[in-house]
């Protein structure tokens, strides 16, 4: 009898050891941060004739994306990033954890503010665009890099715009995209660091150079849609205009202008 109590103890004391180390993982352990494989660096820069503008001075040059941070919003307000044809690779990458930005001064908001919201942590920069690199793949899980996405337009019209971008590359080559959602005032907020949840995103994609650009861009609500994605084409001004945001704003005056006033599809296969 003494021996079967003590040993229901021990069976007590180690469940409770595992539920505390199990809340202990969840609520405070973060991995270390994803760092360059030694003489596997590749930084691919974004032509200074694409580059927009950023409204709060806060850009972030990783190796394989780039962004300008919004603290007040815990997201970026664009994340910026090349794809090539040699990027597009069906490598299969284990899943990483999510983290903090090293590079956000103010740091990225903790992956633990998307827990029970009811909200995906919807990748900008995806990472089934960088699945080429170990590195790459996981940089794309630093905090700065998501935004809270209803699940099912994450997993549907969004992801469809996406799958659509990759055929583009494959078919014409090098493209430049720029996303993010729009940050405007009284937004839903998640989380202990008040998440801002868009209720649309933007995805804008650009290829050929400064003398023969081409550019399309989306505006999207967050939220499911069947309808065809060329539907939710709009002029590059009118995202400027909802984000504040001036992109392509080294090219020439009559070249921008060109570019972002009208919405020309017949330059995109759909």
């Amino acid at each position: 009898m003494i021996k079967s109590v003590k040993n229901r103890t021990i069976y007590t004391v180690l469940l409770l050891l595992c539920v505390v180390g199990f809340w202990f993982f969840e609520n405070f352990y973060t991995p270390d941060t994803y760092s360059s494989p030694e003489g596997q660096k590749g930084l691919i820069e974004m032509p200074i004739h694409v580059m927009p503008s950023s409204t709060t001075g806060a850009i972030v040059q990783h190796d394989y994306f780039m962004l300008s941070y919004n603290e007040p919003y815990e997201q970026a307000e664009w994340i910026g990033y090349v794809l090539e044809k040699k990027h597009l690779t069906n490598d299969d990458r284990k899943r990483p954890y999510f983290i903090e930005d090293p590079k956000v001064k103010t740091k990225s908001a903790d992956w633990r503010n998307y827990k029970r919201s009811g909200y995906d942590r919807g990748h900008l920069c995806p990472a089934g665009d960088r699945r080429f690199s170990e590195y790459a793949y996981n940089e794309t899980f630093y905090t700065s890099n998501i935004s809270p996405q209803d699940r099912d337009f994450n997993a549907g019209v969004w992801n469809r715009l996406e799958m659509k971008i990759r055929q583009w590359v494959k078919k014409d080559g090098t493209h430049f995209v720029f996303t993010g959602g729009i940050l405007e005032q009284d937004l839903e907020e998640i989380g202990e660091e008040d998440v801002d949840v868009p209720r649309y995103f933007y995805k804008i994609v650009a290829k050929g150079n400064p003398k023969s650009m081409k550019a399309i861009a989306f505006l999207m609500a967050n939220k499911p849609s069947s309808k065809p994605i060329e539907q939710f084409t709009v002029t590059i001004d009118e995202i400027e205009k909802r984000t504040g945001i001036d992109f392509f704003k080294e090219l020439p005056e009559e070249a921008e202008l060109r570019l972002e006033s009208t919405v020309v599809t017949k330059d995109w296969k759909f």
